[in-house]
């Protein structure tokens, strides 16, 4: 890493801060809040490689939240199976519907893609009220948590943030790879993308089985920290509420939505007085960012950047050699 970067302070202050949380907090309930930050950010992680790199609309990822949350529950709650492996499962689980789910789907153009990943979502939130024995139906089911260090709540939030940040790490690295590079080609021109050699729909169907693992594992991690889900736990408005995240969060960059996710998500306890106008000022929020900031809140740092530390670019300016070009053209005639 570049010791000169201007980014580095602010990166090791936010490490600091995230992992030092618990001890400034300064109530439990904070540290509820900070743990379910961590959560959505698994999803939204994944989620933003769909959508904002690969370009595809995809406003269903709840239904993914929801099978990672009861695959959890089911095999660590009722055949009480270890929770970590459980945890493995549920990912492994929540990639399998993915990968099922975008092989007829992802073929499919924009707005039906994404009216094909909201039917997935209603077709979960049916199954899981018609298995009552399975899911406990309407009544729900009880979800456990993490036992050892990991049981409190401040050692439950260094666990979530620590998954978080592997997913941050993960997604940061393959979007600044070829692998990103032909995520933002197939965003731009599915065309272009196909013409130079990117294979279209590997991409897209890999890219799509990726966040089916992070939303698997981060829906586990939901349902550990609600304790008890219900089929009311996943409606629309939360797929909703990842989608608005990244737009809000800007395409094509890490820290815009992990900002949209953090501020989304913390707003209510900002507007609690105000909590009838909740809705508002969700809708506010996007109607402001998407008439100032089209291009999303994580374009406003990049910008930032850019005018703290401009790019610098050695300019060299090319004499072309016309005697030479002469001298072939001459040889040229003869021959």
């Amino acid at each position: 890493m570049n010791l000169r970067n201007p980014r580095l302070p602010l990166l090791v202050a936010g490490a600091v801060a995230a992992v030092t949380l618990p001890f400034w907090a300064g109530d439990v309930y904070r540290v509820h809040l900070a743990t379910l930050i961590a959560a959505y950010w698994i999803l939204v992680s994944g989620l933003n490689l769909v959508v904002g790199f690969t370009g595809l609309l995809s406003v269903g990822h709840v239904g993914l939240l929801a099978i990672g949350a009861y695959a959890f529950a089911i095999l660590a709650g009722t055949h009480e199976i270890n929770p970590f492996v459980s945890l493995v499962i549920a990912g492994g689980v929540g990639g399998v519907c993915g990968f099922l789910l975008g092989l007829p789907s992802l073929r499919l153009p924009g707005f039906y893609f994404a009216m094909a990943t909201l039917a997935f979502a209603l077709i979960v939130t049916e199954v899981t009220l018609a298995q009552q024995e399975l899911t406990g139906g309407g009544a729900g089911i009880a979800v456990p948590g993490f036992g050892g260090p990991f049981e409190s709540p401040d050692g439950f939030y260094w666990l979530v943030a620590g998954i978080a940040v592997l997913f941050t790490v993960f997604t940061w690295n393959v979007s600044r790879r070829m692998w990103g590079r032909a995520m933002i080609a197939l965003r731009d021109s599915d065309v272009a993308a196909a013409s130079v050699g990117v294979p279209v729909y590997k991409v897209k169907l890999t890219t799509f089985t990726f966040s089916g693992v992070a939303a698997g594992v981060g829906g586990a991690l939901f349902g550990a920290l609600q304790s008890y889900i219900t089929p009311e736990t996943f409606v629309f408005e939360l797929g909703m509420f990842f989608f608005i995240c990244i737009v809000i969060g800007g395409r094509g960059v890490i820290l815009g939505p992990f900002v949209g996710t953090i501020v989304l998500t913390a707003l209510p306890e900002f507007v609690a007085p105000l909590a009838n106008l909740g809705q508002f000022f969700y809708g506010a929020l996007l109607l402001i960012v998407v008439l100032l900031v089209p291009e999303g809140i994580g374009h406003v740092f990049t910008w930032l950047r850019e005018r703290r530390s401009p790019r610098t670019t050695d300019k060299q300016v090319v004499t072309p050699d016309l005697e030479r070009l002469a001298a072939a053209i001459r040889a040229g005639r003869e021959a």
